[in-house]
């Protein structure tokens, strides 16, 4: 069995996550796709891991991907989560996990619903409403979800979400909505009302970013295809972390693999894991690197099974739902964290011994940092213990 050790998995990040000076690129989009996605449920989350991947690039280059070039789409997928995903994914993301998602969130907010109103048949509303404000927002073209529901004005319907408890508040299915229709692939999120780190957006129909909306490919070629791209980033890795990282049955992430040549490899921890079978030479180790990762990063994000870079700093660096807060990494591994104070200063702290060298490189990440954020401020949206102390 081919043996891949920590050290080579830690050479391949460094590489192919684009955190080694060597491997950097101010390809906004060639970034993402590097990544295979990039996290997107903080708003702040893109931008920051561009600038830890790129070398002269500002948030302006973020925008221009996703808003003016429009290479970047901002959708929900893996596990509900928000991705930023390249344009040429959106047809395999699409089919191996939204449309799915798309039925999972009709009958989660139908429940909630047809708890907490009189409307007497919910699933047939919910369908009308869903094509009254799809009609509507390819009649403006773009609009915010107020927009929207002033067009529609079945978007204000109020419903109870908990009946009877104290905590309850009336909310509109504006939101619901929406949501719905994003996961079916028929709208998208566009520029938000705000700076770069505002999660306030306008609405645009799909063909804005895809002329002829998104191509319908099979599910199982799709699963396959995302599955390929993922080993290609973050293998050598457990099936367990592929399951994890997808949110798929275990089925799903079988009948995936049995369409691709992979192989099982020995992690050298006692482990075993997957790589495609042409992909099994060691990547040439980069010299050492340092890097400021964001909240919600997806390199650390890419594993459930995070001991080979983590070590025991798991604690101070990840709340109680598994939310990892600002990283910082030295060579491979995690080896602090980091936070923005209120001034503008980038506090880093270091939780280990890693040398002179690592620590001149690490406050050099932080500078860029710091000229990244400019006179922006941001909390991450997942506080996590270190974080909170370096700001407190």
């Amino acid at each position: 069995m081919r043996s891949m050790n920590v050290a080579e998995r830690r050479a391949r990040l460094g590489v192919r996550h684009r955190l080694s000076p060597v491997a950097r690129t101010d390809d906004v989009a060639g970034i993402a796709r590097s990544m295979v996605v990039l996290h997107a449920t903080d708003p702040a989350t893109v931008y920051l891991s561009v600038a830890a991947r790129s070398v002269d690039a500002v948030p302006g280059a973020v925008e221009r991907a996703l808003y003016d070039d429009r290479t970047l789409l901002r959708m929900l997928a893996m596990r509900r989560t928000m991705f930023v995903a390249p344009v040429e994914l959106v047809p395999v993301l699409q089919a191996s996990t939204a449309n799915a998602l798309a039925v999972k969130q009709r009958a989660t907010y139908a429940r909630i619903i047809e708890r907490g109103s009189d409307i007497p048949d919910v699933p047939a509303w919910f369908a009308e409403v869903e094509k009254a404000a799809h009609a509507a927002l390819l009649a403006r073209g773009e609009a915010t979800g107020a927009q929207l529901s002033a067009d529609e004005p079945r978007l204000r319907t109020q419903v109870d979400p908990a009946p009877g408890k104290p905590y309850s508040r009336p909310t509109n299915v504006t939101t619901w909505i929406l949501v719905t229709l994003g996961c079916e692939g028929l709208v998208v999120r566009g520029r938000p009302n705000g700076s770069w780190i505002s999660s306030q957006y306008r609405w645009s129909p799909i063909e804005a970013w895809l002329p002829g909306g998104i191509e319908a490919v099979p599910a199982g070629p799709a699963r396959a295809e995302l599955v390929r791209r993922w080993l290609r980033a973050f293998g050598p890795a457990p099936v367990s972390d592929l399951k994890w990282w997808t949110g798929w049955n275990a089925g799903d992430v079988k009948k995936a693999l049995a369409l691709l040549d992979v192989t099982e490899v020995d992690l050298g921890d006692g482990g075993t894991g997957l790589a495609l079978s042409d992909d099994l030479e060691p990547e040439p180790a980069p010299d050492p690197w340092a890097a400021l990762l964001p909240a919600l990063d997806p390199t650390p994000m890419g594993w459930q099974e995070r001991g080979w870079f983590l070590g025991g700093h798991g604690p101070r660096l990840f709340d109680r739902n598994g939310n990892i807060g600002p990283s910082v990494w030295w060579d491979g591994r995690i080896v602090g964290g980091w936070a923005q104070r209120k001034d503008g200063e980038i506090a880093v702290r270091v939780l280990e011994d890693v040398g002179a060298d690592a620590r001149a490189a690490i406050e050099r990440e932080a500078a860029r940092t710091a000229a990244w954020y400019g006179d922006v401020r941001a909390t991450p949206r997942f506080r996590t213990p270190l974080e909170r102390e370096l700001t407190s």
